[in-house]
């Protein structure tokens, strides 16, 4: 009896360690604090690296196709070499005021400098606009290590369960009265940065799981020991 809760333990205390060492929605995430419906504003996304032997040596950001921007800048970033990839549209397409013949496709940071390493993130902006007359946008990401692996987090979530490559989806805040918006999600208590809340959420939530499971675990392992005295 004493041997098989010893292993118990055991089993448990592994499993508690590996639920804590293991990130729970690790994934390329998009975030604002002032990005609203047809306003400008700044787009961050969150890039952690999930590997354990590699480190994150570029990122590709697409944009929507069918909500594109009139106007698209690239956040520098030391130790990263950024690149805008433009295409010529089919016909003139009119995005807020402005009617436009070509429009930013891609967005391109190569690391120069390392990247980034294991159990680490980075961060990386846009900004832009006018944003579409929509709730949400959502990109596409495509994330390279120096090992040659390619994840690209581009599958749109539908229903309730999250797929296993989330693409980066960020919430509009609505249009402010004066038709641009961005004060008004500002002061929408950071509406554009639910995804980022939740994803934290879900972190939280697991390391406390993890965290009780090892208590568990811990006070299986001593009953265990005090039992083998005892029969000693």
């Amino acid at each position: 009896m004493h041997r098989t809760t010893a292993r118990l333990s055991a089993a448990l205390i592994t499993a508690a360690l590996v639920a804590v060492a293991a990130p729970a929605s690790a994934h390329v995430g998009v975030s604002s604090t002032d990005a609203a419906q047809g306003g400008f504003g700044k787009a961050v996304f969150r890039v952690p690296n999930e590997s354990d032997k590699a480190a994150t040596t570029k990122l590709v950001v697409t944009l929507p196709e069918k909500t594109p921007f009139a106007f698209v800048t690239a956040g520098a970033k030391p130790g990263w070499k950024v690149e805008i990839g433009k295409e010529k549209l089919a016909e003139p397409t009119k995005v807020g005021d402005f009617e436009l013949t070509e429009v930013v496709r891609t967005i391109t940071w190569t690391a120069t400098d390392g990247g980034i390493p294991t159990s680490q993130f980075d961060e990386f902006a846009i900004s832009g606009g006018p944003f579409p007359d929509e709730d949400s946008i959502t990109f596409a990401a495509e994330q390279t290590y120096d090992d040659g692996e390619v994840v690209s987090w581009d599958d749109v979530q539908k229903g309730d369960t999250e797929p296993e490559h989330p693409a980066p989806t960020m919430t509009l805040a609505e249009a402010s009265d004066d038709g641009h918006g961005g004060a008004h999600a500002a002061d929408d208590t950071d509406e554009a940065s639910a995804d980022t809340d939740a994803d934290d959420s879900d972190d939280d939530l697991a390391t406390w799981l993890a965290g009780a499971a090892l208590v568990v675990a811990v006070g299986a392992l001593v009953v265990s020991l005090r039992h083998n005295r005892r029969r000693a």
